[in-house]
């Protein structure tokens, strides 16, 4: 089968490591193709209708054969499917879905933590907002998220530890990138509030240990956190 392309920003962890997660799981041959020579512009050509004319409105995108898909959610959808990271089953299918759109509500607000007024902007020129926004989303909504998915945990009757089912599926690899882009962007906040998420920090640790992920987390493909990325450590956010 022929690799797949990803079309994704080459410093950042962003929103194409969800998907990168999944690929790596499941041992998927693919190219990141920003990360190589004149790799931008075929990123750019992913976005634009003279050359796609089903172009995407942002990375991440995957081509796999004559399919280019946008949206984490959607590839993920896709990927699941295709290659073994969610249920057969219509329901379970529409159930990982149904998570991992919550999984991206959260990680929408942990973005506009830190550019609460305008993606346009630069922090700095939002600070006072941020730190307003920042303390309402470590009190109020990370709580709520994390909370909600220590339920779907606790409620899920097949055994084991996952998110659905009795197998692990892109929701849980998705749940061990959200916990870790928190842990690094909010570090004493998460340390005071996980011990309220043993099932969460469990499957954290379980995901992080498969041999497939364990491999890519010491690998260079795995780009560092940092402050152009949807996760940010900014100290005064935490104050």
């Amino acid at each position: 089968m022929e690799p797949y392309t990803l079309y994704y920003w080459p410093t950042i962890q962003g929103r194409g490591e969800f998907v990168r997660l999944a690929l790596e799981e499941a041992g998927i041959d693919y190219r990141d193709v920003a990360r190589g020579a004149k790799g931008m512009p075929q990123v750019n050509a992913s976005l634009d209708f003279r050359c796609e004319p089903l172009a995407a409105f942002a990375p991440p995108v995957l081509r796999a054969g004559e399919l280019l898909i946008g949206q984490t959610t959607n590839i993920l959808l896709f990927l699941g499917a295709r290659h073994g990271l969610a249920p057969r089953t219509e329901k379970g299918r529409l159930w990982c879905n149904q998570l991992q759109l919550t999984i991206a509500d959260i990680v929408a607000e942990a973005h506009d933590s830190h550019h609460p007024i305008s993606v346009n902007s630069y922090y700095e020129d939002q600070k006072k907002e941020a730190r307003a926004r920042s303390k309402d989303f470590r009190a109020e909504r990370i709580p709520k998220f994390l909370g909600y998915f220590e339920s779907v945990l606790a409620a899920n009757p097949a055994r084991g530890n996952f998110a659905v089912g009795a197998r692990l599926t892109y929701v849980d690899l998705s749940l061990f990138q959200l916990l870790e882009g928190l842990r690094y962007a909010f570090p004493k906040t998460m340390a005071q509030l996980e011990p309220q998420w043993p099932r969460l920090v469990a499957l954290r640790d379980e995901v992080a240990a498969r041999p497939n992920i364990a491999a890519y987390l010491k690998s260079k493909r795995r780009i560092p956190f940092n402050e152009d990325g949807i996760f940010r450590r900014y100290p005064e956010l935490e104050k």
